[in-house]
């Protein structure tokens, strides 16, 4: 797709030093247009091995400190989903442009005292929702806006690996939920962006238990999600926390004139054997041994790569992303519904206030 002109450098505050924004390091190494002139962490020696490993010139505890400064553009919000509220409100506050990582917030209440927030500062605001920026994903949509597959009807999708990778996200206090919310928020935002954010998901029903992990974490690690449109289609969620052999991402697309799918990790353009183990191959991958279809390039075909160009280019020239705030509301919206159908057996209505 075309690129527009940057009309500034944007300069970037980083807060965490984790998994999430190892990635999008790794998603902003073609992108022009930035300077991270500091990463803070509460954890200060982790602060320091990230800034090591990325050339970053500070790094610091001081996470406060970090949003009140005067020479940042943008505050990038990689931390966990129990701090998501106060420094996005924090940021707002502090009159700074801000992304935030997926889910938005634990529930539909945080998620709008955080959007009430940036509203009110009148301040950029996106939404790091890395499935709508994979470049298989947005190749899909393009045909489904030029009518290819005729009028959408049903949407399937799959998120699932073995088990997330750090201790807070096996507690439900801390993460807000499970799988359905750490990978549902995925799948939410992308049959919304196949059917049409015009076109609203009116009620849910779900099923969550917790299948293997008993005795990591007291929240679910498999789930599955109805959802029914206003316009009458039905996208159906698949949310696993227990699957093997690494991260399987996976939409189908079904219309009146034809259907389409997206696999970023299963159907890959390389393969390999090995028998002496050869290393890093794909996210949560579990083995390194016999035949292993790493993906080319993860940052890029998850969205890493084009979400961050996205945000870039959006704060430097004063553009609202095509992702918000108001969109990672709706999706706790949604899943709010899912978990109160989860614990009723019915069919739940999605409230939007």
């Amino acid at each position: 797709m075309p690129r527009e002109g940057l009309a500034m450098t944007v300069r970037i505050g980083l807060l965490g030093s984790g998994f999430v924004s190892n990635f999008y390091l790794l998603g902003l190494q073609d992108v022009p247009g930035w300077t991270i002139p500091v990463v803070a962490s509460p954890h200060a020696e982790h602060a320091q091995r990230f800034a090591k490993k990325w050339n970053i010139p500070e790094a610091t505890s001081d996470i406060l400190g970090v949003i009140g400064r005067t020479d940042l553009d943008l505050i990038v919000l990689g931390v966990p989903n129990h701090v998501h509220m106060d420094l996005a409100i924090r940021c707002a506050q502090a009159g700074k442009h801000v992304v935030c990582t997926k889910p938005l917030a634990r529930t539909r209440l945080e998620a709008r005292a955080m959007l009430q927030a940036v509203k009110a500062a009148g301040v950029l605001h996106g939404y790091a929702e890395t499935e709508v920026f994979s470049p298989a994903v947005m190749k899909a949509k393009g045909y489904i806006d030029q009518g290819g597959i005729g009028k959408v009807l049903t949407v399937r999708s799959r998120e699932a690996h073995g088990g997330p990778h750090e201790d807070w996200f096996w507690k439900k206090e801390l993460a807000g939920g499970g799988a359905l919310l750490d990978m549902g928020c995925h799948t939410v935002e992308a049959a919304r962006y196949f059917m049409g954010k015009d076109n609203p998901v009116v009620e849910v029903t779900a099923w969550t238990d917790r299948l293997v992990h008993h005795e990591r974490t007291d929240a679910e690690d498999n789930a599955v999600l109805l959802m029914r449109f206003q316009g009458g289609q039905l996208a159906q969620a698949e949310l696993s926390w227990t699957a093997t052999g690494g991260l399987d991402l996976r939409n189908e697309v079904h219309g009146t004139e034809g259907v389409l799918f997206t696999d970023v990790t299963r159907e890959t353009s390389l393969r390999v054997f090995s028998r002496a183990g050869a290393g890093y191959t794909v996210e949560k991958a579990q083995a390194d041994t016999g035949w292993l279809f790493p993906p080319v390039d993860e940052a890029w075909v998850y969205g890493y790569r084009e979400e961050m160009r996205h945000f870039i280019e959006c704060v430097a020239n004063g553009r609202m992303p095509r992702e918000t705030f108001e969109d990672g509301f709706v999706v706790n919206c949604i899943l709010d519904a899912a978990y109160r159908s989860a614990a009723s057996k019915k069919w739940e209505g999605v409230e939007y206030g």
